[in-house]
Parts: structure tokens; sequence; C-alpha cells
């Protein structure tokens, strides 16, 4: 009892000095080329570390559109009208319509489109002066209409590229991680500076027997454009940056869009550190130092990557290494032993790096590990060259904390999703009529008593996803038969199968929070 006491009132002391921090700007997005994967298919994903996102994810078919049509344009804006603090929209123009859209699962950050090209997100920030509010088209816009207008990446990028210099770009650095049944690549991009109407951006292929990370700061460094395989870029990258003084030519240095457009992410151990432990999980004959401030844009991985990897690598808090969130807190049991305490917890309701002296303090750009108790929801995406779209593509969806989640499998063939997935938690509030509340009521739980609960945790988390990647050749067979024999039967049995694993994992994760709540009733 002594030790819970302790380990209580350390909890109310983090609790006094810890600020909560739930910024968009925290996410982190791992690649793989098709030559680095187990089976061939091309992977990007995506933390939304913001628990002010939308919870809703939602199936936006296919449309025609009239000639002389327009697309009406949103940005993200502060909303606190509803019962908790979330992002709305805010109109800021319209655009001309093309004359077809593709389908496309549609979370926040749109994130797969009916052709298999799928995007991750993660924003980088940059210069505060580049931020203009005179353009039309923000990230979470910039998703939609590339998933809306192309069919692969490269499509994606030039079409992206064209909208943003045209009608203007009114967010923050960002980087999308762009991936279709061939290729991946990393899009990054930076505003015109104010009042200004237009966009810089640059990206870069990554090799497809390689693996890349990007975790809140710009990873594209020199560009050469004479290989359009492996660069794109807009017109004015190298000349806003010279005109602004980002980049001497005559200061023998190269220039580096990342070093030009985002000085301080090489500075952050919040950017840094992730970069690191990424590479190093996935190649760690190359020993990496922790505490550099480069590392390779990508690496040629030790064995190929399943989607199950990067999974288990957006769970990972350090534990194990000298930056362990929680490696001193620790208590001694009956039998005299030290060991961790059962409060002992990486996520909320406090961070433990500033009481535990470990580097990088606090906010966004403050050390965090990859798994976020302010994760809204988590993708991997697989795109599959050897199959039919409507099974190839496969949006891997998890809810809440990536330490925590299940990922369910959702096809780019399905025509609807569970009204509890299309339902937004933060517009409602607690209610068992959206499913993001079973897995946030359980990460919450589960974090005031991580030490013990973790087992719990793992015990419905990891059956559940074996079970749903095993299922995967099975369903992938039978899809293919049947959209051969009719597309429509094709899609009803994707559907199905989406909505089978979307209510098993609900159902799943409110009786794991009712068991928390039951089994440590007397132990908080």
């Amino acid at each position: 009892m002594r030790h819970l006491a302790i380990s209580f009132a350390l909890l109310t002391f983090c609790l006094v000095i810890a600020p909560i921090t739930n910024d968009a700007q925290s996410c982190t997005s791992i690649m793989v080329g098709r030559k680095a994967s187990v089976d061939g298919s091309v992977m990007t994903s995506h933390t939304c570390d913001s628990h002010r996102t939308g919870s809703d994810i939602l199936v936006i078919p296919r449309a025609k559109h009239k000639p002389n049509s327009y697309r009406f344009l949103t940005k993200r804006r502060d909303d606190d009208s509803g019962p908790m603090e979330r992002y709305g929209r805010a109109p800021t123009g319209k655009i001309p319509q093309v004359a077809e859209t593709h389908a496309y699962l549609a979370p926040a950050y749109a994130a797969m489109n009916e052709r298999q090209l799928a995007i991750g997100e993660s924003t980088f920030g940059g210069r505060e002066e580049l931020e203009s509010d005179k353009g039309l088209i923000d990230c979470e816009t910039l998703t939609r209409l590339m998933l809306e207008r192309a069919v692969t990446a490269r499509e994606a990028i030039r079409i992206g590229g064209k909208l943003i210099e045209k009608h203007g770009w009114c967010d923050v650095g960002e980087a999308l991680t762009i991936a279709d049944p061939k290729e991946v690549w990393v899009m990054e991009i930076a505003g015109p500076g104010k009042d200004k109407v237009g966009a810089v951006w640059a990206a870069q292929r990554v090799p497809d027997d390689h693996v890349a990370v990007v975790a809140n700061g710009s990873r594209i460094g020199e560009i050469d454009l004479s290989k359009p395989d492996f660069f794109m870029a807009s017109g004015n990258v190298v000349e806003a940056a010279q005109d602004s003084g980002y980049w001497d030519p005559d200061g023998g240095q190269p220039f580096r869009f990342c070093r030009a457009y985002d000085p301080e992410g090489r500075t952050s151990y919040a950017v840094t550190r992730r970069e690191w432990r990424v590479l190093d999980l996935l190649a760690p004959s190359l020993e990496l130092h922790p505490n550099s401030n480069v590392f390779p844009f990508s690496v040629k991985p030790k064995q190929p990557v399943g989607p199950e990897k990067i999974m288990e690598i957006f769970r990972d808090t350090f534990e194990g290494t000298d930056f362990d969130m929680v490696k001193n807190l620790t208590v001694t049991d009956e039998d005299g032993k030290t060991v961790k305490s059962p409060l002992a917890n990486p996520f909320m309701p406090y961070d433990m790096n500033k009481l535990l002296k470990i580097n990088g303090g606090w906010g966004w750009r403050g050390e965090r590990p990859m798994a976020r108790w302010y994760c809204m929801y988590a993708t991997v995406t697989q795109s599959r060259s050897w199959l039919r779209d409507p099974v190839g593509g496969i949006l891997w969806f998890g809810y809440g904390n990536p330490a925590m989640t299940t990922y369910v499998p959702m096809y780019v063939g399905i025509a609807d999703l569970p009204q509890d997935y299309k339902t937004d938690g933060r517009t409602t509030g607690f209610s068992r009529r959206s499913a993001w509340w079973a897995s946030n009521r359980v990460a919450t739980l589960a974090a005031q008593r991580w030490g013990d609960m973790r087992v719990d945790v793992a015990a419905v988390r990891d059956p559940l996803q074996e079970k749903y990647l095993a299922a995967q050749e099975e369903i992938a067979a039978t899809a293919t038969k049947l959209l051969a024999e009719n597309p429509a039967k094709g899609r009803a049995y994707l559907t199905q199968k989406t909505r089978e694993a979307c209510a098993e994992a609900t159902e799943s994760y409110w009786n794991l929070g009712d068991l928390l709540w039951t089994k440590y009733d007397e132990k908080w």
C-alpha cells in the first residue's frame, strides 16, 4: 500500500507539472518499397496524433460531375462548440471540378482510393514566416483532391503540386507519403510567405528495396531534378530559398530542402530520435547513433517488412533502450526486488520524460516515442499490384493509442462501413455509438496502470490482429474469384468481411474496457 501511495503521489505531481499536448503536428509515417516488403506490396502509414481530429471514417463514392461545376474547399479551424474541443472546417473558396472523381476511404486525412493510391502524413511545421492565409488548400483538403483525381503517386504529386501553386497553400509545412502498387514517394510542402498565394514543394522517391520514415521533420535533402524517377519539385524551390536568405549559392554548401525550409527539424530529439528508432529497428547493422541529427533518407531493411512490423513499431515507446520513457520509475516489490511501478507508463495523463531527465523537453518538439496517448487513429496501407484493385488495396485502420489498438482490414472496394465508424466521437462526447470510444476508453484506463494492464490489452489485441492478418490470403482468393464472376458480388463480399472485422474488434474493446474496470476496481 505504501508503494501505491508513493506512485499515486507521483502521478498527482506529474499531472500538475505536465502540460497536455495534443497538437496535430505530431504524426509518424513509415514507408516500404515493393522489394523491401514480404509480399511485394508497397506500403505507407500514418499515426494521426491529435485528439482534436475527427474520428469518423467515410467511404466517399465515385462520382461524375457536370461541366463547369466546382469543387468547394475548406480548411481546418478550431471548433469548441461541442462537448469536446475539436477541429472543424471553414470554407476557403472553390476550384473547377473534374469530370469524374475516384472513390476513396476518408478518415481525417484521406487515406486510400479505389485505384490503390494511398497517402500518409506527418507535419514538419517549418518556418512560420512562410505561412499564408491567402491560399485555398490545406493538407487535409489536398489529400482528398489527390485521391479524387489521381491514379499513381507521381500523378498525385504533379496534380497536387499544380493545385497548390495555382490556388495557394494555407497550412504549415507538411510531408505526405504517397504510395501506389509500384512505388512510394515523400512530398514535402512549405507555404509561399505571408499574404502570398502559392507554395514551395519537393518530392523524393523511396528506392524499391528501401524503407523510410518521416517523424515531424523534413527528410528531403539535396534535389537532383536530372533524375526524374527519383525527384520532383516546384519551379521556385531553390529561388524562393535564395531570395529569402535561407540558402546562399556562394556559401559552399549544396542546396538542401530540409535545411532551407525546416532548419529546426534537425535540432529536435522529438524528430530525430523517432527517425533513429525506426531505421535502427529495421536496419540495425547500420549502427546509427541515437544522438545524430542527420540520417539516411531511406535504408535497406535487414529483413523484408510486412504490415505487422509497422504496427509493432507504432507500438514502440523506446522500451529496452536508454530512452525508455519510464525506465527509472520503479518500486520495491514484496520480495525486495526492484521492479517498474504498476503505474509506470509513457502515456496519459502525464509524460515522464522531464521527471526522468530524458532529453527533449515538452511540446510537440519535445521528446516522444512513436505511440502516443493522443493518437486519434493509425493506418497502414498495402497496395498490391498482382490483385484486382478492389481487394488489392487494404487500409489497416486502428483507433486510438497505437500501443493498444487492433487494426482492422478495410478494402478499397467496399461500399460502406458500420455506423459507429462513421460517427465522430469528438462531436458526441463519450458514446457507445462511436467505435473510437471503445478503443480510447481502453487506452485511457490502461494508461493509469500500464505495467499491469498491458498484459490484459495484449491478450485481446494480439489474437485479433493475428486472425485478421492470417485471413488475408483466403479473403484475397475468394474476392478475386467473385470479382471475376460478378464485380458487385465481389464488392459485397469485401464489404461484409470489413464490417465483420470492425464489429468484432469494437465489441472486443468494449468488453475489454469493462474487464479493466472490474478487474482493477480495488487496485487503483
